[in-house]
């Protein structure tokens, strides 16, 4: 039976009174950073660790209220917004360390944000791997969420394989301890990966282990013009074979992303003409540096007509001037509205059909849409956006199918790293194979009976 005590009095009774916000100081967690997504949530509450967590999960149970975790709002499919719901803020929860350094892990709260964790690893010569363009907010209960991939993919692979433990507050408010900091457990179930990618949707993480690396101690970074997609994976192979694998991140950024770029960012200076293709190019290595070993392969492929221009960094600051065009693209994408963003993940060789394909089927649809892309080039994730020329939902939508279409028609998949939300649920219903949507409405079922946690999000209704 529904309890019907104040909600709120309960909360703050357990929280304090400055830890439970109402009205207009629940405004930098109801909208997102896209502002295409709002929540208007009961409240928003800042737990100071595990036990109250459960206390306020136990709360939400007797009083019939839903559950929103909430990171640093930077998502971009609808995943925390929410009507009605009380809002679980773990900002407080931002603990970084233990660093274990012959162990290779770091403890940390689900609250920490990843660029403070980079920071305290690297008094250790170590790093954790995982970077993208909102890694000064982003934290990490969400990029758990949507086990986020961002650029270094390609040497370190995604969220899923940097995480050792995980600690979660599931629906009934027991805590669910899989802290352990081993490389291999073979005893049951993978538990710890049902979580990484929920969204929230099946407990609330609170705590995590994370793997580290040792740092690369040279790096060798470039922005390179290139003749087409295809000499781009030949780059690529390249690049593999002369470093021993030392390729951290391989990006691609076409003519329509650095005009774009060019207008919105003009102080960051492009060292070369525009050019239909480009990617950037880094590198890392521990025994030797990788200079050489960059400009010989550039070398060669510029002598069998691919590189058609290049620049080279020659020292940290224009390395990093490189990675700030680059992670400058979601700034830019959401300078144009009406969109349809696109995040598809497609064999390496299946990104130059998909982008042949899509233009083709979108000048049917619209001919006057215009389309943004950068792409991980060295995953096979592409980011696409199209701006088009009318937004009302059917014309939204018969894009979305398009771009769906083609990724499927290519054995890709319709969602690479920025999770389902609210924005892929049709999509979903579309795609998902029925067994597997099955599967995990029951494993939903099983876990949060009462569709208490982040409710509406991932799953379709069956």
């Amino acid at each position: 039976m529904k309890d019907r005590s104040d909600p709120l009095s309960d909360l703050r009774a357990v929280l304090g009174d400055a830890h439970v916000l109402t009205g207009d100081a629940t405004e930098r967690f109801a909208r997102d950073w896209t502002g295409k997504w709002r929540a208007d949530p009961l409240a928003v509450v800042r737990p100071a660790d595990t036990a109250q967590v459960a206390e306020v999960v136990r709360l939400a149970a007797r009083h019939d209220l839903a559950l929103v975790p909430v990171g640093g709002n930077t998502g971009l499919v609808g995943g925390t917004a929410n009507e009605g719901a009380v809002m679980v803020s773990l900002e407080r929860m931002s603990a970084i360390g233990p660093v274990n350094a012959d162990a290779g892990t770091v403890t940390v709260g689900a609250g920490a944000i990843l660029s403070d964790i980079h920071d305290a690893v690297a008094e250790h010569g170590l790093i954790f791997p995982l970077t993208f363009g909102a890694r000064g907010s982003a934290r990490v209960g969400g990029f758990l969420s949507t086990n986020a991939g961002g650029s270094n993919v390609v040497r370190y692979g995604p969220t899923r394989g940097l995480v050792l433990g995980l600690e979660v507050v599931l629906a009934d408010g027991r805590v669910l301890d899989l802290m352990g900091q081993l490389r291999k457990d073979n005893s049951g179930y993978d538990l710890r990966d049902l979580f990484i990618g929920a969204e929230g949707t099946l407990g609330i993480v609170t705590a995590a282990v994370l793997r580290l690396t040792p740092a690369p101690r040279h790096h060798a970074a470039a922005l390179v013009a290139i003749r087409d997609l295809p000499a781009s994976l030949n780059l690529l192979r390249r690049l593999q074979e002369a470093t021993d694998g030392a390729v951290e991140a391989f990006e691609y950024m076409p003519r329509t992303y650095m005009e774009a770029l060019a207008r919105h960012r003009p102080d960051l200076r492009q060292p070369f003409a525009i050019h239909d293709h480009c990617v950037m190019v880094d590198l890392g290595g521990l025994s030797r540096p990788l200079g050489d070993a960059l400009e010989a392969a550039l070398g060669e492929a510029a002598e069998a007509g691919e590189v058609l221009d290049a620049m080279i960094a020659q020292n940290e600051a224009q390395r990093r001037h490189i990675w700030e065009m680059r992670e400058t693209a979601a700034e830019v994408t959401f300078t144009r509205l009406p969109i349809v963003d696109n995040d598809v993940a497609l064999p390496l060789d299946g990104v130059a059909p998909f982008i042949e394909r899509m233009h083709d089927r979108l000048a049917r649809l619209d001919a006057r849409a215009d389309t943004l892309i950068v792409a991980h080039l060295g995953d096979g994730n592409v980011h696409l956006t199209v701006y088009p020329t009318r937004d009302d939902a059917p014309h939204l939508d018969a894009i979305r199918t398009m771009v769906e279409d083609v990724t499927v028609e290519l054995g890709g998949s319709i969602s690479a790293e920025h999770g389902v939300g609210l924005s892929k649920l049709a999509t979903m219903t579309r795609r998902k194979d029925p067994v597997a949507l099955d599967v995990m409405r029951a494993i939903k079922a099983a876990l949060d009976p009462e569709d208490r946690m982040n409710p509406g999000k991932v799953i379709p209704p069956g």
